[in-house]
């Protein structure tokens, strides 16, 4: 079912849910020479929690000081509605290509990208030119999600570091071989920003508001949302749950980045303890205490599901997949991922066709 809104430039003010509040006079303040427009271009498929995560921020911002910091308006590539990923349809204001045109080229105006899955689908030349003739106007860029690959497909990231969702990680790097992909939830470099989206942009978001407007505002809001935290956006998208704080947890944390960096190459139990300073048997029982798991066996989880992602999203040989992800041979590589996945890599390549 479709709930298409009415409304696609956003102004807030002072009002929150519950009745009027007045404005934080500190808060007001600390966001004097704060405002910032940003234009949003949706692609089909994107994710819902990714806009909301990036846009909700900014309203209470809005709200919170009783001025109008942060703008925006929706925009897609034709000027139509929106599916979402969920099927939810959302109205913009236009086209992007007549959007661009129309950007002043102004440092608190801003761009971002919100995309989902078939990503690669999206890119056209008229895209491309667009995010080009934006790059040379040196305006901010936010791609979230997996919009890191219509900037990488537009040639902007050469010498940039990056970050893209983590289910597409695999294949943007072995389809673009010139990239600086971290395992991060969000990544500033110059006047691109990219972020793994959904409610990583959440703390992209955030990031913004306390760059703009300072530590108090943002911690007001995480305070209205009922979050504890925001989180930096160095720390990487691929910790397990209960791994991100602790002084146990950043050991094993080590342990799992080593196994991430070394897919294709892939080291032994005996290297990762040396480079780690721990015990072998240290090691197993951080494994098992944590994850109910053998080191072995996350080791091969890890190599398997980049497997699966370069199967699904790219056309790569499966003996090159195989490779890639660091087995010796094919019949090894075809067992050990029907074990795992309870289906053959070949036939996981025709449904995914």
């Amino acid at each position: 079912m479709n709930a298409p809104s009415k409304h696609t430039d956003f102004t807030v003010g002072a009002a929150l849910p519950g009745g009027r509040v007045a404005p934080r006079q500190s808060l007001r303040r600390q966001a004097v020479q704060a405002e910032a427009e940003f234009s949003i271009l949706l692609l089909p498929g994107f994710s819902q929690l990714c806009l909301s995560s990036l846009v909700e921020p900014l309203r209470l911002a809005n709200a919170l000081t009783g001025t109008e910091l942060f703008r925006w308006k929706l925009v897609s590539l034709d000027g139509r509605s929106v599916p979402s990923a969920s099927g939810i349809s959302v109205e913009v204001s236009g086209g992007f290509a007549e959007a661009a045109k129309a950007l002043p080229f102004e440092p608190q105006v801003a761009v971002a990208i919100c995309a989902g899955e078939g990503v690669e689908r999206h890119g056209s030349h008229e895209l491309r030119a667009c995010l080009r003739r934006i790059a040379r106007a040196q305006l901010p860029i936010y791609a979230l999600g997996t919009a890191t690959w219509l900037l990488a497909d537009a040639g902007l990231l050469s010498d940039a570091r990056c970050t893209i969702h983590w289910g597409k990680m695999a294949a943007l790097s072995e389809t673009f071989y010139d990239l600086a992909i971290d395992d991060a939830l969000f990544v500033r470099d110059g006047q691109i920003v990219t972020c793994a989206g959904e409610l990583a942009a959440f703390d992209l978001s955030l990031d913004i508001v306390q760059e703009r407007c300072g530590t108090e505002l943002a911690r007001s809001i995480c305070q209205h949302v009922t979050a504890d935290r925001w989180r930096d956006g160095a720390a990487c998208q691929s910790v397990p749950p209960g791994l991100r704080y602790g002084n146990t947890g950043k050991k094993l944390l080590r342990i799992i980045q080593l196994m991430e960096k070394y897919i294709e190459e892939p080291l032994s139990l005996e290297e990762i303890s040396e480079r780690v300073s721990l015990s072998r048997r240290q090691i197993e029982r951080l494994f098992e205490r944590h994850l109910a798991t053998t080191p072995w066996q996350h080791y091969l989880g890890l190599r398997l599901a980049k497997a699966r992602q370069l199967i699904e999203l790219t056309a790569m040989p499966i003996m090159d997949v195989a490779v890639a992800c660091g087995f010796v041979s094919s019949s090894h590589f075809s067992k050990s991922f029907r074990d795992h996945f309870k289906v053959l890599p070949s036939k996981l390549r025709v449904a995914a066709a």
